[in-house]
């Protein structure tokens, strides 16, 4: 589906990025969910990806904004907001924005990029606003694999977390994409591939956001970011995301010339211009905050493959990895080997022996945190004072919610 707006976007159309240029607004600080591939982080200048920006903007320092970059860059077509959180969920900012850009040149384009939870509550603003073209994240469509790449979920006032937070999300995003959609406008879906844990699933993801009405899909690698959860994960290779994308190329068209723009980016998607233009709005100084010390309320065990995910069955541990934990606060204090805790070679081939071993070694702990455990081990763990605690998702939520667990338990003694 083409259209002559279409033609003149250069993100949804191949010819138009080497004559079209367009310019990212970041009005849209805050988030409404947390993806385990993402690191929001200002003031990064070096550092081109989503969720990078240099300085948050206010609706009126758009406008002002817009208005200078429209007079030294004429074959400007589009203004995008990009975050470097949800568009939808600085809603207010974003529609200030977008009327207050209108006001100035009715005829440009005026897109956004969102993860779509919102969109079956803000669709028909959108398409009251005149936006024509939206980019919806969705990286799956299976509420279990959904529950990998999410770590929560925050709608309506309440905060989800797994399967029940990942199915909420993407029947949201489905439910968006065909409102859009079937209302004429052109839609793009972003699916950001990751290795072992959802690049198996892109090509179902194509199928069906072809069924709501996406007119493109653009598959993008993974690449890490620092402080994200997934950040320990291997980059995406390009060579498996061209295989993909060939794949899906006879099922939906392709987007090929993605640049994974900064949600602050202007000029053509090959030529980043935003230094040129970064000092002409008030600029969000970071807050300096002095350390809080940390004071230790917990001690938990966590089973984990590669210490990013509670992935792990307890009697399949060879090592746990321990956690002091304060509130939302947490810290990894050692890596513990259960060779250490043998008496010998002899002892640990022997089942009683092995068992010995982990009571030793989880001896100071309050709780484990597993994947799973059998009922035995529970009782064995009980015996001793320790919580068994059954999770699967990242190490991070996972310790919340061990937290809680204890705390419950605290209360009730």
């Amino acid at each position: 589906m083409t259209s002559v707006l279409t033609d003149k976007h250069p993100c949804f159309s191949a010819q138009a990025q080497h004559q079209y240029a367009r310019m990212h607004l970041p009005v849209a600080p805050r988030c409404n969910i947390s993806c385990n591939y993402c690191s929001r982080k200002f003031d990064c200048v070096n550092e081109s990806r989503p969720g990078v920006t240099s300085e948050i903007l206010s609706p009126l320092e758009a406008k002002e904004k817009f208005e200078k970059v429209k007079a030294e860059i004429p074959n400007l077509s589009v203004v995008g907001i990009a975050g470097p959180g949800d568009a939808l969920a600085n809603w207010d900012e974003t529609r200030e924005t977008i009327e207050l850009i209108k006001r100035v040149d009715p005829g440009i384009m005026v897109c956004l990029s969102t993860n779509g939870l919102l969109l079956p509550e803000y669709a028909p603003e959108l398409i009251k606003l005149g936006v024509k073209h939206v980019t919806v994240t969705a990286n799956c469509t299976d509420p279990v694999v959904g529950a990998q790449i999410y770590g929560t979920v925050n709608y309506q006032g309440k905060r989800y977390v797994g399967v029940e937070g990942s199915e909420i999300l993407l029947n949201n995003q489905q439910e968006g994409i065909m409102y859009l959609a079937g209302h004429g406008v052109t839609v793009k879906v972003n699916i950001v591939m990751i290795k072992l844990v959802n690049d198996w699933h892109v090509p179902d993801v194509v199928k069906k956001v072809k069924q709501l009405g996406a007119c493109m899909t653009n598959i993008m690698p993974f690449i890490p970011a620092p402080g994200s959860v997934f950040s320990g994960l291997p980059q995406t290779n390009m060579r498996d995301v061209t295989a993909v994308r060939t794949a899906c190329a006879s099922e939906l068209r392709q987007m090929t010339h993605c640049r994974q723009c900064r949600a602050d980016a202007i000029g053509l998607l090959g030529q980043d211009r935003a230094g040129e233009f970064r000092s002409c709005a008030s600029q969000v100084e970071p807050v300096e905050t002095k350390p809080v010390p940390f004071v230790a309320h917990y001690r938990v065990a966590v089973t984990s493959k590669f210490g990013k995910l509670v992935d792990l069955h307890f009697g399949q541990a060879e090592e746990f990895q321990i956690y002091q934990v304060n509130g939302s606060r947490f810290e990894l204090v050692e890596t513990r080997r259960l060779e250490k805790y043998c008496a010998g070679n002899v002892a640990c081939d022997n089942e009683d022996g092995r068992k010995d071993a982990i009571l030793m070694a989880l001896a100071d702990c309050d709780a484990v945190l597993t994947m799973r455990i059998g009922y035995q081990a529970q009782k064995r763990l009980l015996k001793r004072g320790i919580m068994s605690v059954e999770y699967c998702y990242t190490i991070e939520s996972g310790l919340g919610y061990a937290t809680e667990q204890l705390d419950l338990k605290a209360a009730a003694v």
